[in-house]
């Protein structure tokens, strides 16, 4: 089966990439910017350097059967609306019809951020976005279900995991606390530590694309967990995992009007409609992730 891989080279695109190139013809659409080459190293297909706003970048990732989309502007802190749709919208309006125009199946990178400070378990029902990253992606959720293409549209929770380090600033806080912790310094988390995080190993969000590759119905459904942990027990995690005794350093929160407080996933209709369910508690992922990467 021919596969393109949007965003191919980054965090979940590149596990996404390995995965796959075991029994597929797979093929990467990347812009290939800073840091992202690394996460391509034993990478065996065709990747293609590319924008997903242009036709003819994907004109030159031939004709997939499936089309993995993971391609996107990231950064929940980008106020500029149009610089985030121009990207996140306008590209997905380029996959949609490359797919309706191939015959493909699309599976797409939705995010949890479409939920705001909505109560929790969150569902797929709920919408309360508070930044414009969240916007974009909301806009792409509805595009998706109006359209006619094969799709799934997968919300992803606070994803970990292998290859996300060269996402800087926007890599999971696991990791950037561990960093701090290997350093010797207390981790800084927001006061006074008791926002919750629903973290699903990115080996998991694999799993979930794969199973929505062969989903009988178009849908969007989460990907977590469905378990939340305090920033307060993430840090007892990671003291334990790297045998550490640091405390928390509580500092200000400098996002408090488009920050989400808790994010928890009902998982019931990932399991009914994709049969996905997450096989790693948190601590279980770390170690695995911390021992992949060599940190223990």
């Amino acid at each position: 089966m021919k596969i393109l891989i949007t965003g191919g080279a980054g965090f979940i695109g590149s596990n996404l990439a390995m995965a796959l190139e075991k029994s597929h013809d797979v093929t990467i659409l990347d812009n290939l910017s800073s840091g992202k080459k690394d996460n391509l190293k034993g990478f065996a297909g065709a990747t293609v350097e590319g924008d997903i706003r242009n036709a003819a970048s994907l004109k030159k990732a031939g004709t997939p059967d499936v089309i993995f989309h993971e391609a996107a502007v990231t950064d929940t802190t980008i106020t500029d609306h149009a610089a985030m749709a121009s990207v996140n919208v306008d590209g997905f309006t380029n996959i949609l019809n490359y797919a309706k125009t191939c015959g493909a199946r699309v599976v797409y990178a939705s995010s949890a951020s479409v939920y705001g400070n909505g109560p929790v378990p969150m569902r797929e029902e709920q919408s309360a976005p508070l930044n414009e990253y969240a916007l974009s992606k909301l806009k792409m959720d509805k595009m998706a279900m109006d359209c006619d293409v094969r799709i799934v549209g997968l919300r992803y929770f606070n994803v970990y995991g292998s290859r996300e380090e060269g996402k800087g600033k926007t890599a999971s806080m696991i990791i950037q606390l561990a960093r701090q912790m290997l350093a010797g310094k207390k981790p800084k988390i927001f006061k006074h530590g008791e926002q919750v995080r629903d973290h699903v190993y990115v080996k998991d969000v694999v799993d979930a694309n794969l199973r929505a590759m062969k989903a009988k119905q178009n849908c969007l459904v989460n990907v977590g967990t469905g378990k939340a942990t305090s920033f307060n027990e993430l840090v007892s995690i990671l003291n334990k995992t790297l045998e550490a005794n640091l405390t928390p350093e509580y500092i200000d929160n400098p996002y408090t009007t488009a920050y989400q407080s808790n994010t928890q996933a009902d998982t019931r209709k990932a399991e009914k409609l994709i049969g996905f369910k997450a096989r790693y508690a948190l601590n279980e992922g770390i170690k695995d992730y911390f021992r992949e990467i060599g940190l223990l």
